[in-house]
């Protein structure tokens, strides 16, 4: 078994749509700003698994100079994440994720993000959120961060 750690963080901007954990978020004014479509809780949970099967991260397998995944959302992310990491004989066992930030709010969308995400992952994640009271990026409302551990054996299967 091993364990990996994937942290990522997006500016927010006017005129793009808001995606976070899997979800969309029409209502939100403003959106995260990236390469792909600014998933940081997505991009973190793949950071993990490549990080707990020795494959690098986010950057590493999926960078700006990949014109292939400009505007991809973070579940195809996720979904060829897994791909990679199984080749390489590892399965997902499960995920934590928690997204920081004042916006999106992600309590009344909790359990369909943990749905998504688990899909796409192949293994149960669970999905909290917190604010900073009003410190730092996040807490200005600058941008949004996520924080992703998982746990990854050899087995083959994930334990549920």
């Amino acid at each position: 078994m091993r364990t990996g750690l994937g942290v990522d963080v997006h500016r927010l901007a006017e005129g793009v749509a808001m995606h976070c954990a899997g979800l969309s978020f029409p209502d939100e004014p403003r959106g995260l700003a990236g390469h792909s479509d600014g998933d940081v809780a997505a991009h973190a949970i793949c950071d993990a698994l490549l990080s707990a099967g020795g494959l690098g991260d986010l950057g590493s397998n999926f960078g700006t100079s990949e014109p292939a995944w400009a505007g991809a959302d973070g579940i195809a992310f996720i979904a060829e994440t897994v791909r990679r990491l199984r080749a390489a004989g590892w399965s997902p066992v499960n995920v934590s994720v928690q997204v920081i930030g004042e916006r999106p709010r992600m309590a009344a969308r909790r359990a369909e993000a943990e749905q998504v995400l688990g899909e796409a992952v192949g293994a149960p994640v669970s999905v909290s959120a917190t604010t900073t009271d009003g410190l730092g990026l996040t807490g200005r409302g600058e941008g949004v961060a996520a924080i992703a551990s998982c746990l990854i054996d050899d087995r083959g299967t994930a334990v549920r």
